[in-house]
């Protein structure tokens, strides 16, 4: 599968560290990373693609003092070694002093590095995998007459493996897989033509839920879609579907992330300890949830990540932190170099239909569209599909909406998270429910 071994990796990461120091680094780190991916994709029946890659690649970063350089390459050579590591100290000259530039203490480094199960190899052949992709999409187009087009099904396999080193002595391997099947279907009637697409990942093939299951989930979910109308602009209720959901959480975790807080381009600059969102809301950090998206032994810097909690009770308990942006506050790193791990938000009832009977009438959002997040504002303005909700109840489907309010506002708003978390997903946040929001129809 790799054409690297686990040593050969180890052995790059030394000798990067050691030309480092030889040339005058105080201090330094190097990735040094190998990956193959298998993609295949078919429409109506067809082969459309079959893709092979395989990547490898070093990633240099030396400190002179306070001075840091970076410098990368694609070629695990001793040459293209030795430049990479002479270009990233030539830049490290040039740059200015940066009294938050260096490695976080050797004291945090990760010193138990948990088998958390995220490599699975599946030697995938791509005639099975055009099988597959074919199943799924066969699946879809044969569920409903209506269901007379695709645009077609893909199956992915992808296997990595690479080695973290820093000057500290601290080296780590480690070694992943993820496997993926998607399916887009299109229906078509009287009202005319809509889409809608299903898929799953899992790092094991064999965890996948059924490919049949994917494309007949494709297929009623473009067919719930037919027939699409709007609503009166007013203010409403809005559900997020847990689809969609952990953009709203994404906004939440974005503003708290150690960048934008330094930068001051947060809404939720110092608001440790601040009261935000309501009592129920229970938001935490799992980094160690075997064969999961999202979840690792050590952070980018090497520093050893740790299961916390976020948000207790609404009131926010930590931020996410680089050690250089927590230099950068006054902090400590919380193990979020390279970004968040696996979040969990705990949910108040047990499935979406509870909180659509909560809800009454409103809308339920299962597509957002654009990108018009302001955070340092928390203004909100996305387009937005999905479906109008009267007494609990699915009514029609509706589109070409805008949904929009103030992140502020709508984070401690939120009246209800259901328990119907994707399995699969990079973080555990089932459907969420706010109590009003402006909806504007076409």
């Amino acid at each position: 599968m790799f054409v690297c071994s686990q040593q050969d990796l180890f052995q790059f990461a030394d000798e990067v560290l050691r030309q480092a120091k030889v040339g005058g680094a105080t201090a330094a780190s190097v990735d040094v990373y190998e990956a193959t991916g298998l993609e295949v994709s078919v429409r109506m029946q067809e082969t459309e693609k079959v893709e092979y890659r395989r990547d490898t690649g070093v990633e240099v970063v030396v400190y002179v003092g306070q001075k840091k350089g970076y410098a990368a390459t694609s070629d695990l050579s001793p040459n293209a070694l030795s430049q990479t590591v002479s270009a990233a100290l030539n830049i490290a000259h040039y740059t200015q002093d940066d009294e938050c530039a260096g490695l976080p203490d050797k004291s945090l480094m990760a010193k138990d590095l948990i088998d958390l199960d995220l490599y699975h190899q599946h030697n995938l052949s791509p005639d099975t995998a055009l099988q597959i992709a074919m199943q799924c999409e066969d699946a879809a187009l044969s569920y409903d007459e209506k269901i007379n087009n695709s645009e077609g099904a893909s199956v992915s396999a992808d296997h990595a493996q690479g080695v973290f080193a820093n000057s500290h002595g601290f080296a780590a391997y480690d070694k992943r897989t993820r496997f993926g099947v998607s399916c887009v279907a299109v229906a078509t009637d009287n009202s005319g033509m809509q889409r809608d697409y299903w898929s799953d990942a899992a790092r094991n093939i064999h965890d996948l839920c059924a490919v049949d299951d994917i494309g007949r989930t494709a297929a009623q979910k473009a067919l719930a879609r037919l027939g699409s109308g709007s609503v009166k602009t007013g203010v409403y209720p809005v559900l997020f579907d847990n689809t969609i959901s952990g953009s709203l959480i994404g906004h939440l975790t974005g503003a708290l992330s150690g960048e934008a807080l330094y930068r001051k381009s947060s809404f939720l600059c110092d608001s440790l300890g601040k009261k935000i969102l309501p009592d129920f809301m229970q938001l935490f950090e799992n980094p160690h949830i075997p064969r999961a998206f999202s979840v690792t032994a050590c952070d980018d810097e090497g520093v050893a990540t740790k299961p916390r909690q976020v948000i207790e009770n609404g009131i926010i308990q930590g931020y996410f932190l680089s050690h250089y942006s927590a230099q950068k506050l006054g902090m400590t790193t919380t193990g979020n170099a390279g970004g968040i791990h696996h979040l969990q938000l705990k949910p108040t009832v047990p499935t979406q239909k509870d909180l659509l009977k909560q809800m009454g009438t409103g809308l339920l959002v299962t597509e957002l569209m654009g990108q018009g997040v302001n955070l340092l504002t928390g203004d909100y303005s996305r387009g937005a599909s999905g479906f109008w909700v009267e007494n609990g109840v699915i009514a029609y489907p509706v589109q070409d909406l805008t949904i929009a309010g103030r992140l502020q506002d709508m984070l401690a708003q939120i009246l209800g998270i259901a328990n119907d978390y994707r399995p699969h997903a990079p973080h555990s946040i089932g459907s969420i429910l706010v109590e009003q929001m402006t909806v504007a129809g076409a």
